[in-house]
């Protein structure tokens, strides 16, 4: 049974109990972050911390946490329970007021922290192996998705609108471009060899492991376009792939049922996977040693 975190106590998670009335649940008024950890450390944690902090600034929610005492108890939940692979989940609400009411209270109320542990394959992914299938969905969402709140019922929506048809993911698209998949950023690569991901603003979100993989392009020099693409550019594509926390660089190899390019994970994809995973164990913190106190 896994040992998780909540509100200062590390405890079993059949006895984790949250308020009915908290917002998080009630409003998903809730912040939350994913970090991925690889032989014991702590994967991009500087940059999760740093959109966790942007992201509760962009809710108004002001928490007595700061990126070393969360350091610790990421530290601590991952000790505590021997995760040598897999991901930290994080999750911060506005608390509870003790009843239903749509405003922000006026009085400050106590944040509800959670974090657990998932054990998963990282590294030897299979469908990192395979590659990805994908479908297209229109985006429905709000326009606010910079934000990395628990408002993700449409994304489960889709991701199991895609495993109902055989896939594995969803991008989803808004006045014929590519926005972003479920969980992850959307990239492709061009007959011309240039790697292609839309550009930052209010209709993706800012990926941890997407600026870490722009970075390690530009090791490569590849040459990079921020913009956004079309499903026909998809189709005419050397290579497609997406990027996230949990799956660092997944190929994808299908698309609505035509196959990208020759319908096998990619070159470029497969060098960005290795370079990511080379480049972030060695900048990753450890978080099984001990650490002085």
């Amino acid at each position: 049974m896994r040992t998780v975190y909540l509100n200062g106590d590390y405890i079993e998670e059949s006895e984790a109990k949250v308020s009915i009335f908290d917002r998080g649940f009630l409003f998903a008024d809730a912040i939350y972050e994913v970090t991925a950890v690889v032989d014991g450390k702590l994967i991009d944690f500087p940059g999760h911390m740093e959109r966790l902090t942007r992201s509760l600034g962009e809710i108004n929610l002001e928490v007595p946490f700061d990126q070393a005492s969360l350091l610790e108890i990421h530290r601590q939940v991952v000790a505590r329970n021997n995760l040598r692979e897999g991901l930290i989940y994080l999750q911060i609400s506005r608390g509870s007021t003790g009843d239903r009411d749509f405003n922000f209270p006026l009085e400050p109320v106590a944040p509800t922290l959670v974090l657990f542990t998932q054990e998963k394959a990282l590294i030897e992914n299979p469908v990192a192996e395979r590659g990805q299938k994908v479908i297209l969905v229109e985006d429905w969402r709000w326009l606010r998705r910079d934000i990395k709140t628990v408002q993700l019922l449409y994304p489960a929506m889709a991701k199991s609108l895609a495993r109902d048809k055989g896939a594995d993911d969803a991008w989803m698209v808004e006045n014929g471009q590519i926005t972003e998949g479920c969980s992850n950023n959307a990239y492709i690569v061009t007959a011309d060899g240039t790697l292609v991901t839309r550009a930052l603003s209010n209709s993706i979100l800012a990926g941890i492991t997407r600026q870490t993989v722009l970075q390690c392009a530009a090791e490569l020099q590849v040459k990079v376009e921020e913009r956004a693409f079309s499903a026909e550019e998809i189709r005419q594509a050397r290579e497609a792939f997406s990027t996230s926390a949990s799956g660092f660089v997944n190929p994808v190899v299908q698309v609505d049922g035509f196959a990208v390019g020759d319908g096998k994970p990619g070159p470029v994809a497969r060098r960005l996977r290795e370079i990511y995973i080379k480049n972030s164990l060695a900048t990753a913190i450890d978080a099984l040693t001990p650490q002085p106190a």
